[in-house]
C-alpha cells in the first residue's frame, strides 16, 4: 500500500513492451483554503505519481513497487497510454481541471516521464478536461492515432497530436451537461461514443456533421462515467453508470444492451483484460463497493454472432482493501506465465491508497 497524499483518482499500466513494468497513478486536490474560497473559481492541483513494478504472481506478497518520479499538474481526471510499435517511445497522454492536454515521452535511459508537448483546447481555465482517450489500441504503430477529450462545459474535442505539438481539429457540444466519458471503436476510428450525465450514450461520426450524433440512448437511469470497447471483439462496448451497472452493447443495436450486471457502488472505470486469452474478463471500479472482477463466460467465443443472449456475467474477484471511493485501476500488460493472473494497481480517492494486487 501507498499513500498518494493527494486523493487519487486514476491508474494506468504501460503498455509498451520496455515498460510494462511502470503504471502512474494521477492525483486530484480541491484547495479548501479560505483564500481560495474567497477569491472566486476554486483551484484543484494534483501530480502524476510514476512507480515502478517488481511482482510475483504466484505469491504477491513478495511484490514490490516504488515510486520513482513525481510531476506536479493541476488535478488530472483522466490519464492514459498511448499504444505504439514497439520501435517508437511510449508515451502518455494526460487530461488536467485547467482544461490542458500534456504529452509525455517515457526516456527509457533516465527511467522518467518527460514532457513534450502541452495545449489548453477550452476557452476558459475553469473548464475541465474529463476524459481522453487513443484511437490506435487495435493498430499501434509510430505515430500517436487521434486523441479525443471530453470536456465539463458539455463538449468533445478532436485531437491530432505530434510528439511535439498538439492540433485541434475539431469541437463540438455532445452533451446538456458533464459528459465524464469519451471514447474511440477501436475497430472503426471514424467512430467515437460519449456518456454524460444527461443519462444519455451517444455515437459520433468524425466523417459528418458532429452536430447530430448517429444515435444516442437514453435508457440510463443516472449519469454515464465509462465506456470501454472490446480489443478483440468487434462491436462489444462495456458501459458503466452511477445506477450501479455494467452494460454490454452490440453497438449495431446500440438501444438495448446485450447484458445488465449489477455491481454495487457505481462504476467508475471498466477496463478489458489485455490479454486474448482472458478477454472474458472486465475489471470494475465500483465506487462505493471496491473493485471487482468480472467473466462473461460466453465471451471465450470468437463473434457476437455465434453468442448467446443475454451475456450472463459472474464476479469472479473483488478486492476491498480500499476504505473510499474506488476510482482508477488497471491491469498489467506484461506477459504472464501464468494466465490465470495479472498484476493489478487501484486507487482510491479520499483516504488517497493506492494497492498492488493479482486478480
Amino acid at each position: 500500500m501507498f499513500d498518494t497524499i493527494f486523493p487519487a483518482d486514476s491508474v494506468e499500466f504501460c503498455p509498451h513492451p520496455d515498460a510494462t513494468n511502470i503504471f502512474v497513478c494521477g492525483t486530484y486536490n480541491l484547495i479548501k483554503s479560505e483564500e481560495a474560497i474567497r477569491t472566486g473559481p476554486q483551484k484543484r492541483n494534483g501530480q502524476c505519481l510514476v512507480f515502478r513494478c517488481q511482482y510475483d504472481l504466484d505469491d504477491i506478497a513478495q511484490s514490490s513497487f516504488e515510486k520513482i518520479q513525481a510531476i506536479d499538474y493541476p488535478a488530472l481526471p483522466d490519464m492514459k497510454w498511448c499504444h505504439r510499435s514497439a520501435a517508437s517511445k511510449a508515451t502518455l497522454g494526460v487530461a488536467n481541471s485547467e482544461g490542458e492536454i500534456h504529452l509525455l515521452e517515457w526516456d527509457l535511459e533516465e527511467s522518467r516521464l518527460e514532457e513534450t508537448a502541452r495545449k489548453r483546447i477550452v476557452g476558459s481555465p475553469e473548464t475541465l478536461c474529463l476524459s481522453l482517450d487513443w484511437s490506435n489500441r487495435r493498430n499501434p504503430t509510430s505515430d500517436l492515432g487521434k486523441l479525443v477529450v471530453s470536456c465539463s462545459d458539455g463538449d468533445l474535442v478532436l485531437l491530432d497530436p505530434t510528439t511535439s505539438s498538439i492540433v485541434v481539429t475539431d469541437k463540438w457540444t455532445a452533451h446538456e451537461y458533464e459528459p465524464w466519458i469519451a471514447a474511440w471503436d477501436y475497430w472503426n476510428t471514424n467512430t467515437i461514443y460519449s456518456g454524460g450525465d444527461d443519462f444519455k450514450l451517444k455515437g459520433w461520426d468524425i466523417r459528418t456533421d458532429l452536430r447530430n450524433p448517429m444515435f444516442v440512448n437514453k435508457r440510463f437511469g443516472a449519469g454515464i462515467t465509462t465506456i470501454q470497447s472490446h480489443p478483440y471483439i468487434e462491436h462489444l462496448l462495456a458501459v458503466g453508470s452511477y445506477d450501479s451497472s455494467v452494460k454490454l452493447f452490440d453497438m449495431r443495436k446500440p438501444l438495448q444492451p446485450l447484458s445488465q450486471t449489477e455491481i454495487g457502488g457505481g462504476a467508475w472505470r471498466v477496463k478489458w483484460h489485455p490479454s486474448a486469452t482472458r478477454k472474458s474478463d472486465l475489471l470494475v471500479a465500483c465506487m462505493h463497493d471496491g473493485f471487482k472482477v468480472l467473466r462473461f463466460n460466453e465471451l471465450a467465443i470468437e463473434t457476437l454472432e455465434d453468442m448467446s443472449s443475454p451475456l450472463p456475467a459472474s464476479i469472479v474477484q473483488r478486492f476491498d482493501e480500499h476504505q473510499s471511493l474506488a476510482y482508477g485501476v488497471d491491469w498489467s500488460f506484461a506477459p504472464s506465465s501464468n494466465d490465470q493472473k495479472t498484476a493489478i494497481a487501484s486507487c482510491s480517492f479520499y483516504d488517497h491508497k493506492l494497492h498492488f494486487w493479482s486478480g
